[in-house]
């Protein structure tokens, strides 16, 4: 199978060298040859798992071109966050498919660059993340599928009910899971990236909370696992409605105790992109 797939590399390499040769003839500029192999290089990383950036000696005789020009494709894609150039002696580029986390990340520029606040991301996530709570209840294989991986979370949160932190990280978890089982893929990447998004808001606040000597009580932790706990029960039962709604007051109120200091303050990327880094490759779950 391996033997299959990099033969099925090596003659699209080809095929692709035949373009970009073509092009390069017809005395077309460095950066044009450039953005045509960072173009196909972009549909390799995205069509194939686990793609791997061949070295740039191999990728300038695969695609027929001069160094310059795959240095140029290499930069194209590390701007668009798809790979990460290692400079110096041990050089290469690490792929990067994006996920969730990776699309909170750009989401969270366009908003703070949109000065848009706090309140008006949590009143977004508040009408989107109970919708799949409610997907959740529908499906034929919750018992078998969700409900066990929610359980999980919720008992891997009870043991850190006095750890502000670490418990905001594993509650936050649930979160995560809830909207990676909702049936519709679109769904799964687009609500997806909000949550990612107001999780690492909302971690950046426990942290902040923690080092003051603010955080919420024990009791408001275990609330919020007897909160998660009752949703879980709506969602095995099969009430859509009720899950639905569970899901919006609980949201409501953790909500609230981040808007009530921070409501006013700019969506922060940089909070987002902290998280990606601390819970890399999240992956859906169907």
């Amino acid at each position: 199978m391996v033997t299959a797939a990099c033969g099925g590399l090596d003659s699209r390499h080809e095929r692709i060298a035949g373009r970009v040769t073509s092009i390069r003839n017809g005395r077309v500029p460095q950066r044009r040859i450039a953005e045509t192999v960072a173009a196909e290089l972009r549909d390799l990383i995205l069509d194939v798992e686990d793609y791997r950036l061949p070295t740039q000696e191999q990728l300038v005789k695969d695609f027929g071109v001069s160094y310059p020009s795959i240095r140029e494709a290499l930069r194209i894609l590390e701007t668009e966050g798809l790979v990460t150039v290692r400079r110096g002696n041990v050089g290469g580029a690490d792929v990067h498919r994006p996920d969730e986390t990776s699309a909170a990340y750009h989401l969270g520029l366009s908003l703070q660059a949109g000065k848009v606040t706090l309140h008006d991301l949590a009143d977004g996530l508040r009408m989107l993340e109970p919708l799949c709570a409610a997907e959740c209840a529908k499906r034929d294989d919750r018992a078998e599928v969700v409900v066990p991986a929610l359980t999980a979370a919720i008992d891997a949160s009870i043991g850190l009910v006095t750890d502000g932190v670490e418990f905001t990280h594993t509650a936050r978890d649930f979160h995560d899971l809830v909207v990676s089982f909702a049936p519709n893929a679109t769904i799964r990447y687009a609500v997806g990236s909000y949550v990612a998004l107001w999780s690492a808001q909302e971690e950046a606040w426990a942290e902040a909370r923690t080092r003051h000597g603010e955080y919420p009580s024990q009791l408001e932790a275990e609330e919020a696992v007897r909160a998660h706990r009752r949703l879980v029960e709506e969602i095995a039962a099969g009430n859509a409605d009720e899950a639905e709604r569970l899901a919006r007051a609980h949201l409501a109120a953790t909500q609230s105790l981040v808007l009530e200091k921070y409501g006013d303050r700019i969506v922060n990327a940089s909070a987002a992109m902290s998280r990606q880094a601390i819970h890399p490759g999240r992956r859906s779950r169907i």
